[in-house]
């Protein structure tokens, strides 16, 4: 037997002991052997076998759907908590290797899309466990500090309750009840509310509990003025100590509030009603009694289990048990450096599923030591979206309404009736399962879009100001009643409210849900940045990672719009040097420089002045100009039709030794004929040097007008600007034809190639910046040379510009690194893909499943 089959044989004894733990049917078990045995044939899985089982068997219990008494159940009853524990695996392991095994795998998008849901609750929950530490100290009493309990006899079971068993009945009784709003598990906003309305229910309870001022820690500033003194005495009626709360934790009142109105009271009445918590059903008390507690208590976990187990979902009292450490796992650095209680396994959660990762684009806006932590990231720009919002309804203000009627046509029902119509659009695509659930899901759903709609009525009427300003005393029916820029405001704006909610957000649902193009969509991003000064700085950092991954992917799909925009220009794509301001333009290269242009709105979260956007609306949603062609040189016949002159351009003819190591040659020559009949002729000729580069030499041209008289002499050099060759690609066009300065006639001025505009000119020198930017930090760190960079980006822009249906459902970080490659290659520099892909992975936007399609193309190329 070779060594190969003996660690098979190892390998399937192992998982038959893993099965046999967990009780394993033999259907799921058998699933789960074949997928491991099929990956492991194609893939090298590293690190522990028994770990990469584990989630094969996930993948097949989640598979299975068997029938029960009640209906069926999204699995077949084994827990992911059991899997894990049997495996020896933490959690931080799981997610990391599932999302490879998912990609291996081929697994459906619905499937990995739950398996996301499931990692971003564990995160929140993680989150907030992080806070749920230092809140319960500051309320009770520490469980370190309460005295061991005496010994009773059997007789004496019903025992007051200690700290430590109402730290954990809080903590299940709020881990319950986010599981049963599957709107909000994920929501980091409601979801930290819940646990101030767990904290509040049972604080209250502790008041009223036959006196147990043995639990609450006397120095909390929210307890009655006359608590201490040996008269207190609980007032009538309910207690509510929720403000207090979020003063002193971070909590934004109104949205608590209205957690505890609409989730909170109507779970904890149901659980009284189901006898699972034992106590005065009317006023929701007692369950703290010694009479009630130990059954509140073993109740309480009966039917969490029995809900992890139904659903699928991670059993979160993880958190609780000795073994949090190992079970939890360790990530990395967390997200949330500088929080109390830096013991807490809770640290170890996995950052990137909340974290909003700086884009390489915005890196030097927005330093990383300025992020704060998770939950005060949320309430700040729930806060500050609140604030923005404040004094607007979900109706156009006055002002907007008298613009509205100054139009030709007035919009209003127009406007009236999208909004209608997108709105129950919204709430249909976020019902949920089940009567009760339905409802909570619509009112979760209506708060979004009502926010929203406040938000798209404000940033409209500051948009329709500043065009206004720009385009004068005009007629705006024309903007107003494009369709897709209406839609656009309105999904970017449920964007927002979205993130702000449950950061990083869940685009691109919205464009799912609003069947809307990724390519009509991105175009109002900046222009809505650019009207709301009140945006927290991580909404626009959030907005900004949106931007990128329409400008890498989502446009460049099979069924853009952007591959028609393409044909209405002549399949022309334009180059870097026609979109990218020249200031903007590394000398001799036409890359851009690693200087965002004056367009990138992420400048914003600096705080400094941002200079308008050249771009309007207009041109923005605007189809690109009839008749527009890409100026091609040396070639017979081509000619560019300019105001007062005409340049014709022949092909090149000649090259000749004039001494050793040069070579003069004479690349094409020109002629320019203006309206009142003068000619010029250039032959424009250069300097080969050895590392390929052409040096251009001023050449004296003969001018002739209509008379035959001879005209003041120009160099070539001045009439056709800065013309750089080199042997990695085409040469690039810089022919710009020039009237000579009327007040030096002898001396020619070099003239700047005239900046292309448009929506498909906007969007590819967006392109073009993101690229390069990307490019430059993926070269510096496999370490390679400037000269090489600059050849990188010449077989780059050539495949974009020449062969543009290569982008066609890829991703741009695809091209790039194989224009890395290729060059790399070609120029005799040890650098290999999987190196490359390395580099690659340490971007923010950087995806496995990226790296995975592209080397299973490499792969498949290289078989043939």
């Amino acid at each position: 037997m070779s060594d190969e089959e003996d660690t098979l044989v190892k390998t399937r004894h192992a998982f038959e002991d893993l099965c046999r733990a967990l009780n394993m049917d033999e259907e799921s078990s058998n699933r789960a052997w074949r997928s491991y045995e099929n990956i492991s044939k194609n893939y090298t899985l590293e690190g522990s076998d028994l770990h990469w089982l584990a989630c094969a068997l996930y993948v097949a219990c989640r598979s299975s759907v068997p029938t029960i008494g009640k209906g069926t159940a999204e699995g077949n009853y084994v827990s992911l908590t059991r899997i894990l524990r049997s495996s020896q695996q933490s959690l931080i392991e799981f997610f990391n290797k599932m999302k490879k095994w998912q990609d291996m795998a081929n697994l459906p998008i619905e499937f990995q899309q739950s398996t996301e849901k499931l990692e971003r609750n564990f995160t929140v929950t993680s989150v907030i466990f992080k806070k749920y530490v230092p809140l319960f100290k500051d309320i009770f009493k520490a469980p370190t500090d309460e005295l061991p309990r005496v010994h009773r006899g059997r007789k004496q079971r019903r025992h007051p309750c200690t700290v430590t068993e109402v730290f954990n009945f809080c903590w299940i009784l709020f881990i319950h009840a986010k599981g049963n709003f599957p709107m909000i598990s994920d929501d980091l906003v409601n979801s930290y509310h819940l646990l101030l309305c767990a904290l509040d229910l049972v604080y209250c309870n502790a008041l009223l509990c036959s006196g147990r001022k043995d639990l609450l820690n006397p120095a909390f500033k929210g307890l009655p003025e006359d608590f201490n003194s040996k008269e207190y005495k609980p007032g009538p009626g309910s207690l509510c100590f929720i403000e207090q709360l979020c003063e002193l934790h971070d909590g934004l009142v109104l949205e608590a509030k209205g957690a505890k109105e609409h989730f909170w009271k109507p779970f904890i009445k149901k659980l009284f009603e189901r006898k699972v918590l034992k106590g005065k059903e009317d006023t929701l008390t007692g369950f703290l009694e010694p009479v009630n507690f130990g059954d509140s208590l073993a109740s309480l976990n009966r039917v969490y289990e029995e809900h992890v187990l139904s659903s699928g979902s991670l059993d979160e009292r993880v958190f609780l048990g000795e073994a949090a450490r190992e079970d939890v796992g360790t990530p990395g650095p967390c997200f949330c450096e500088g929080i109390e209680n830096q013991e807490q396994p809770s640290n170890y959660m996995t950052a990137s599923a909340l974290k909003v990762c700086t884009p390489l684009t915005g890196r030097r806006y927005v330093p990383e030591s300025s992020v704060g932590t998770p939950v005060s990231m949320a309430m700040q720009s729930v806060g500050r979206l609140h604030t923005l919002l404040t004094g607007f309804k979900y109706r156009p203000s006055p002002r907007l309404r008298d613009v509205f009627r100054s139009c030709v046509r007035d919009p209003s029902e127009s406007i009236a009736a999208r909004l209608k119509d997108m709105s129950e659009i919204f709430l249909h695509n976020y019902e949920g399962t089940g009567e009760e659930s339905k409802n909570l899901a619509r009112d979760v759903a209506v708060k979004y879009f009502c926010l929203a709609e406040a938000l798209y009525y404000k940033s409209l009427e500051v948009i329709i100001n500043q065009e206004k300003k720009r385009l004068g005393d005009v007629d705006l029916s024309g903007i107003l009643e494009q369709d897709v820029f209406h839609r656009s405001l309105i999904a970017c704006c449920l964007e927002i409210v979205i993130f702000s909610y449950r950061p990083p957000g869940e685009f691109p649902r919205v464009l799912q849900i609003f069947d809307l193009p990724a390519y009509y969509f991105y175009k109002v991003i900046e222009v809505l940045v650019r009207a709301e000064e009140g945006l927290f700085r991580e909404v626009v950092k959030h907005l900004n990672h949106v931007e990128e991954q329409v400008l890498e992917s989502l446009a460049w799909r099979g069924n853009s719009p952007l591959w028609e925009s393409i044909r209405e220009a002549k399949n022309c794509v334009p180059a870097c040097q026609e979109v990218m301001p020249p200031q903007h333009l590394e000398g001799g290269s036409g890359s851009p420089t690693h200087t965002p242009n004056k367009t990138e709105f992420s400048s914003k979260t600096s705080g400094k002045g941002v200079s308008p956007s050249p771009a309007s609306l207009h041109d923005r949603y605007s189809s690109p100009p009839t008749g527009t062609a890409c100026r091609r040189l040396f070639v017979d016949g081509d000619t560019a039709s300019e105001p007062a002159q005409s340049v014709k351009i022949a092909q090149p003819s000649l090259v000749s030794t004039i001494s050793a190591g040069q070579t003069v040659v004479t690349m094409a020559t020109a002629t320019v004929t203006a309206n009142n009949g003068q000619t010029v002729t250039i032959p424009v000729q250069g300097i080969a040097n050895e590392s390929g580069g052409i040096t251009f030499i001023p050449v004296q041209v003969s001018v002739t007008g209509q008379g035959g008289g001879a005209l003041p002499t120009l160099s070539a050099q001045a009439l056709t600007g800065t013309l750089t060759a080199t042997h990695a690609g085409p040469v690039q066009n810089n022919l710009s034809p020039a009237k000579p300065d009327k007040k030096s006639p002898q001396q020619g001025t070099p003239t700047k190639r005239a900046q292309k505009t448009g929506s498909l000119c906007l969007f590819f020198r967006k392109v073009y910046h993101l690229a390069s930017v990307r490019l430059r930090d993926l070269c510096a760190k496999l370490d390679i040379s400037a000269d090489l960079r600059r050849k990188i980006w010449t077989c780059f822009e050539y495949s974009l510009v020449h062969c543009t249906d290569l982008m066609m459902d890829r991703h741009l970080d695809q091209l790039l690194m194989c224009a890395v490659y290729v060059m790399t290659k070609v120029t005799k520099e040890d650098k290999s893909f999987q190196n490359i892909m390395k580099c690659y992975r340490s971007q923010p936007q950087a995806s496995s499943s990226e790296c995975v399609d592209l080397w299973e193309e490499k792969t498949a190329f290289r078989n043939r």
